[in-house]
């Protein structure tokens, strides 16, 4: 039941009307509904007049004289505090502890000013200073529901905003690895018109240096093949050189599992704690070192019926988007050696057919067709190695769960 006088909730709100953001008989209208009805004030405000929260914060703030604060589960609220705190009676004072700023005490209160209330507060908390701050009573409840639903040392904080953004961080990372998956992928269906390229160049030269049947005579023939397999080749090239310089530019081995190990920083921050189980061999490779973290790490959250499953729930989550990362990671890094052996596989080919093609026919005006074949070729086959190469140690050290993931 709101008891407050009708003279005192005008003061409190008179700011709305100064500032334009709600008529004066509105908030008459307001305060005669709250005083009926017998509820607050602030939330028929709210969802009633659709005024702001911050709106009312400000109003509140200039009446009690002091700075505002509002309902945030990602607040670090003093462990001492909580201890201290319990849930008998607070509820009665509506206040709670928000933070602690060096040996001061931030309070939040729907009364700053109430001398009973600061009387509890100094009673219950132990700091040498106390700083009051206004909060509307719907977050004081969401601060005593939250803070308060299980015992304070399984909570920094309230983690679970924290860990929605770790989620978000990781699922952007993840979509950022579809990306140069793809753009790999572009690359590897590129090579088909490279390798046709340069098979009509070969057949063109050929023709060329042969010089029997219906091409006798005519150069325009074969000359239109091998200008052909030129078009083809400088397409295939282009789209090589559009990924090494595109801004989605694939990055290294090495800066691929760095980043993905930058996202997964959130195990060693949010109530995970390493079994001391047998102790495995350390791997070779940072990836599979990094794989194995998930497998190392387990809630702590304890099950009690007060506590929050949610809570609970949202660790899993992450570490399940966790496994999910260091997976897209794998697909990221065999993806980009699948590409690095599709140029190899290329270069072997046209490696050959350059060289037999000088071997064969000689060397004439038409062997810089040959030469250029043969350097494409080796280009091609060194690139190739650089890309595949590095992903070669992964896969002896790839975790089973990656491969054949537990139900």
């Amino acid at each position: 039941m709101n008891c407050e006088p009708a003279r005192q909730l005008s003061a409190k709100f008179r700011r709305l009307v100064e500032s334009g953001a709600l008529p004066e008989a509105a908030l008459a209208e307001a305060i005669e509904g709250a005083a009926y009805r017998g509820i607050g004030l602030e939330k028929i405000l709210r969802h009633e007049y659709h005024v702001p929260r911050r709106k009312l914060l400000e109003s509140l703030s200039a009446y009690f004289d002091c700075p505002w604060v509002e309902y945030d589960e990602r607040l670090p609220i003093p462990f001492e505090f909580l201890d201290r705190l319990g849930t008998e009676g607070i509820g009665a004072y509506q206040w709670f502890p928000v933070a602690k700023d060096g040996s001061t005490a931030v309070i939040a209160a729907v009364n700053p000013q109430d001398a009973d209330l600061r009387a509890t507060v100094h009673a219950r908390l132990c700091a040498d200073a106390y700083e009051f701050r206004v909060a509307l009573p719907e977050d004081i409840q969401a601060f005593i529901e939250d803070f308060l639903s299980s015992d304070p040392r399984h909570l920094i904080g309230n983690e679970r905003t924290s860990l929605a953004l770790w989620r978000n961080t990781m699922a952007r990372w993840r979509t950022r690895l579809s990306c140069y998956r793809t753009e790999f992928a572009k690359v590897r269906t590129n090579l088909g018109l490279l390798g046709g390229g340069m098979g009509l160049i070969a057949i063109g030269r050929a023709l060329a240096h042969l010089q029997v049947g219906s091409v006798q005579g005519r150069p325009y023939f074969y000359q239109g093949i091998i200008a052909m397999g030129l078009a083809l080749v400088a397409t295939g090239l282009y789209h090589y050189v559009r990924i090494k310089r595109h801004v989605l530019k694939p990055p290294r081995h090495q800066t691929v599992v760095e980043v993905t190990a930058a996202t997964l920083y959130f195990l060693e921050n949010y109530q995970f704690v390493e079994r001391r189980g047998e102790q495995a061999p350390m791997r070779r490779t940072m990836l599979a070192r990094l794989a194995e973290l998930p497998l190392n790490h387990e809630v702590v959250i304890d099950q009690s019926l007060d506590n929050r499953k949610r809570s609970y729930l949202a660790h899993e989550r992450n570490l399940q988007s966790a496994q999910r990362t260091i997976a897209a990671c794998y697909r990221t890094v065999y993806s980009r050696a699948r590409t690095g052996l599709s140029f190899i596989r290329t270069g072997v080919s046209f490696l050959a057919v350059g060289i037999g093609l000088m071997r064969y026919f000689g060397f004439s005006l038409l062997t810089g067709f040959d030469l250029v074949l043969v350097i494409g070729a080796l280009a091609m086959i060194v690139d190739g190695a650089l890309w595949y190469l590095p992903a070669r140690k992964e896969q002896a050290e790839i975790p089973e769960y990656v491969i054949h993931p537990r139900p």
